[in-house]
């Protein structure tokens, strides 16, 4: 009888614990509110109204007995232990993302929803070739994509918001793993002088940085080319205006100066239609590394190896 009553004890206990766990949704409310800072801007990155979301998050703190959000009509402040609930929250999501993830790996391969990250001196010069491949060969994949800089994406990664990266190295990418993809080598474009030829290589010492134009700050581009020089000079010289290699394009046909590009941006053609010519910048790491990086952790690691297969082929 006495173990009777303790077993009922322990069944009651039990239940009370799975009645006061938070919901994932109640955490996704409280994660969007700290990414948006506004309780209008998390509800609708939500797809729900913002009361919807306000009234989720009170059930939260009303659940865990505590205040996480200090609220105003013009601030949202997060409360020194709302802080630390965010960090887990996080962990939370990530992990029962991972969860769903494990399921789908058990299925088809390269299959369902994947996230990807592309920065921007890759995505309109890779991405034309490769979609029509995938979408012809991988009809059951489903592929959801984020043009953004590098620094955004791995923080995008980390947090879970994409499954994998599509970047350049040498890059900072953490505890990610790391398939790559092909060399980019590194040119210089500039309008020839009129009546002369170009000469075949340009040599990181013939670079008047005082015309050196470079994508903003940002853009890991504008790294690998100032590190390909190796003059530090260049750093504190250099223009860095351009928003995209297009833009730069468009300034070097006018005369405005010379810039970088890589090999990928003129196979693409973005020199069709201008006086623009490019040559190879004569250095001994004048390149890029197009990789494909994930979480290490991700139980979908065939799934991004066989993207990188496919990336390659394309």
């Amino acid at each position: 009888m006495r173990r009777a009553g303790l077993d009922v004890v322990r069944s009651g206990r039990n239940r009370d614990m799975t009645t006061y766990l938070p919901t994932l949704k109640q955490l996704q409310y409280l994660v969007a509110l700290r990414e948006h800072g506004h309780f209008g801007r998390a509800a609708a990155a939500s797809y729900v109204s913002q009361s919807t979301l306000s009234a989720g998050i009170r059930e939260l703190e009303t659940l865990l007995g505590v205040t996480l959000v200090e609220r105003s009509r013009r601030v949202v402040r997060f409360t020194p232990l709302g802080q630390e609930v965010i960090v887990k929250a996080r962990s939370i999501l990530r992990e029962a993302e991972e969860l769903t993830d494990l399921v789908q790996a058990a299925g088809k391969p390269l299959s369902g929803s994947l996230r990807m990250s592309v920065i921007p001196t890759i995505a309109p010069f890779m991405l034309p070739r490769m979609l029509p491949r995938l979408r012809r060969e991988r009809p059951d994949l489903k592929l959801f994509l984020r043009e953004e800089p590098t620094d955004t994406a791995l923080e995008n990664l980390q947090h879970g918001r994409v499954d994998c990266v599509l970047l350049a190295l040498p890059y900072a990418v953490g505890d990610a793993a790391i398939a790559p993809i092909c060399e980019d080598r590194l040119l210089v474009a500039f309008t020839p002088e009129q009546g002369r030829e170009p000469p075949d290589t340009i040599s990181p010492t013939a670079i008047d940085e005082g015309r050196l134009l470079m994508l903003e700050d940002g853009h890991c581009l504008k790294e690998h080319a100032l590190a390909a020089c190796n003059r530090p000079e260049l750093r504190n010289e250099a223009t860095m205006i351009g928003t995209s290699l297009h833009t730069l394009v468009q300034m070097v046909d006018n005369g405005l100066g010379i810039t970088m590009l890589p090999q990928m941006a003129l196979d693409a053609g973005i020199l069709a239609g201008t006086r623009v010519v490019a040559r190879p910048l004569k250095a001994p790491n004048a390149a890029r590394e197009i990789a494909l990086v994930w979480r290490r952790a991700s139980p979908r690691e065939a799934d991004f190896q066989l993207l990188a297969d496919e990336i390659r082929a394309g």
